[in-house]
């Protein structure tokens, strides 16, 4: 994750808008971290990845739901 200080992004906003596409960027303010930019394809990518192997392979919502009534 790239860091860089808040004057850096509003000074250079474009440049930094086309690099958060591909990576992250942690914004800081007085050395303490402010925000986060997160590109969008990889969090949702990432919170996919987390739900592999929580649920058994013949889990199925009908299934599921039936058992809770």
């Amino acid at each position: 994750m790239l860091e860089i200080t808040v004057t850096e992004f509003r000074n250079h906003f474009g440049k930094y808008l086309k690099l958060a596409e591909k990576e992250k960027i942690g914004v800081t303010k007085r050395g303490k971290s402010c925000f986060t930019i997160v590109p969008a394809k990889d969090s949702k990518v990432e919170a996919f990845k987390s739900l592999f192997g929580i649920l058994p392979s013949n889990a199925s919502i009908g299934i599921d739901s039936k058992e809770r009534s």
